[in-house]
């Protein structure tokens, strides 16, 4: 219970695309919002994207357009699709999950709020 696994991290170059898995063990995971942080070196962990239960989706800034989060509930699973990658994308993707009670897209960008985490999977972007 409450285990989180990502896969789908890899080398791309500037402009190609990758998509991020994260499959979870936790009972009852249409109730999670769901999300996905991400770490460059020397940085802080900073909100890519998040999926509240309904399946309303929240990007930052730094993405929009270019990520799309996704969920398969009947395969307890969230996606990360990444087109038009930058160099500036580069760091570890993590996958998080809050359970309920329900929060606002705005607290969902916030990862102090997440119940579970996975251990991450590198994205790196060269020039």
């Amino acid at each position: 219970q409450g285990e989180l696994v990502e896969s789908g991290g890899g080398l791309v170059q500037t402009g190609g695309s990758l998509t991020l898995s994260c499959v979870a063990s936790l009972h009852g995971f249409s109730t999670y919002a769901m999300a996905w942080f991400r770490q460059a070196p020397g940085l802080e962990r900073e909100f890519v994207a998040a999926i509240n239960w309904a399946g309303n989706t929240y990007q930052s800034d730094s993405v929009e357009g270019r990520f799309t989060i996704s969920r398969s509930d009947a395969k307890n699973t969230v996606f990360l699709h990444m087109n038009s990658l930058k160099p500036e994308d580069t760091a570890v993707y993590y996958c998080a999950a809050k359970r309920p009670p329900h929060m606002s897209g705005v607290m969902l960008q916030s990862a102090r709020i997440y119940n579970y985490w996975g251990q991450g999977t590198q994205v790196a972007v060269s020039s």
